[in-house]
């Protein structure tokens, strides 16, 4: 069931205009069509293992409080239930508790015990079932397992009219009602919650020893960030040979994953940590960015971000735009950005005129191709320029009994003169701010 919520945009230029202005490009390109929000439905339905059998669409000036869309498309989406003998019925929405048991209830299905996903789902349900089945590792699975229980939380209801009440057994004087059934699955449900949140806390101290180790090497960290499947796991492939998976399908990593990279025809630094991340996707589910917390903070840490952006997308722009949103969300949308509007390869050779057009009005910007490798020196040439802010001019005198701390400064800076002197090695150059303060008894600029 397709929806699209008319007053959204209606109360951002209502807003705007009381501000004394007109809703900005930027703005206008956040809100997703009908057709293009349906459009990646349909990807998040077939990458979820579902067949699509039947649609509906409608437009509301107002969301019903009571079953989100309007009554009678309600009777119709129950006579095309029976029709086609479907068991699931998907909504392009975040529904809330109450109108998600109230669709339930009038689809009349019975639910699985315990199950939270019974015969209406939201789109928030659908990609929460998408991270289930694609996370592999430990920490994957815990943070899609505290994402599943925050969702179900508040969705709980008395499913079970038989187990109403349970008796006290304890003896003369002590016998009460009981428990009820939802008490019971709430207290479950907020100690297993409980349980889940500590063993993350526990995986974010790994990764904060591996990240104090990283920033020790003193390498600047590029993370990869984009609207899900526009390729950052294939360019990640295309520069490191890693091996992580990339399919064309939505959500294929979840698990972040950072190789140290020699950029071809790096100068300024000559490797970097390149770091792929999980992919954003418009309206993410609040409760996935509480849970991927540990997941998200790789982004934050970043140097540099490269936003890739796929162009044989006809929703590029606004894909964009969702993914810029969200890294505001999660306080990384001042970081310095590249980016890369990927998959040229697909487009034809008016489309990618077009496309290289739009790029020199872009900050940042450069057309690539991951697959062919299309586009790779433009990109070394503006990840540099970018990177460029991160290191700091430095006169040093490095004694010759020092030879780790003269490795250090090539591995990690740019070179611009050596002269071997009686007393040391005097270098002149630019290193990361980290190795100019531990180096800084060697310094002769200060």
């Amino acid at each position: 069931v397709g929806v699209e919520d008319l007053s959204a945009k209606r109360r951002a230029v209502q807003a705007a205009r009381n501000a004394g202005r007109e809703l900005s490009p930027e703005e206008d390109q956040t809100y997703f069509t009908l057709e293009e929000s349906m459009t990646e439905m349909r990807e998040l339905i077939t990458t979820a293992g579902m067949e699509l059998v039947g649609e509906m669409t409608q437009r509301l000036n107002e969301p019903n409080p009571k079953t989100y869309v309007g009554t009678g498309k309600v009777k119709e989406a129950q006579e095309l239930l029976q029709e086609l003998g479907s068991c699931t019925v998907v909504f392009d929405a975040e529904l809330s508790p109450g109108q998600q048991k109230a669709l339930e209830n009038s689809f009349n299905k019975k639910l699985l015990q315990n199950d939270f996903l019974g015969a209406e789902q939201n789109d928030t349900a659908l990609i929460l079932d998408i991270f289930a089945q694609h996370a592999k590792t430990r920490e994957g699975k815990l943070q899609v397992d505290l994402a599943l229980h925050e969702f179900r939380k508040p969705r709980l209801t008395k499913m079970w009219t038989h187990l109403e009440r349970q008796s006290g057994a304890g003896g003369v004087g002590l016998r009460g009602p009981g428990e009820s059934q939802l008490e019971i699955d709430k207290r479950l449900l907020r100690d297993r919650i409980i349980v889940l949140k500590r063993k993350i806390d526990d995986v974010q101290k790994q990764r904060d020893l591996h990240r104090k180790g990283r920033l020790n090497a003193g390498l600047p960290i590029l993370s990869l960030v984009g609207y899900t499947n526009a390729g950052k796991s294939t360019l990640l492939n295309y520069l490191t040979s890693a091996g992580v998976m990339a399919e064309n399908i939505l959500f294929a990593t979840l698990d972040p994953t950072t190789r140290k990279v020699k950029l071809p025809g790096h100068k300024t630094h000559p490797e970097v940590l390149l770091t792929d991340t999980v992919g954003f996707i418009q309206k993410l589910p609040t409760q996935l960015v509480a849970a991927f917390r540990a997941t998200l903070e790789e982004v934050r840490e970043a140097d540099v971000l490269v936003h890739v952006i796929d162009v044989s997308n006809p929703m590029w722009a606004k894909q964009a735009n969702a993914v810029r949103t969200v890294l505001n969300e999660i306080g990384a949308g001042d970081k310095p950005m590249v980016q890369l509007l990927n998959k040229i390869d697909l487009l034809s050779a008016e489309d990618a005129a077009y496309c290289r057009e739009e790029m020199r009005q872009m900050k940042n910007a450069v057309a690539v191709s991951a697959i062919t490798g299309e586009g790779m020196e433009d990109f070394v040439a503006v990840a540099e320029e970018a990177m460029a802010d991160l290191l700091v001019p430095v006169e040093m005198l490095i004694p010759y009994s020092k030879g780790d701390d003269l490795n250090i400064i090539h591995e990690v800076g740019a070179v611009e003169e050596v002269d071997y002197k009686e007393t040391g090695t005097y270098i002149k150059g630019r290193v990361p701010k980290s190795v100019a303060m531990r180096l800084h008894e060697h310094r002769l600029d200060v």
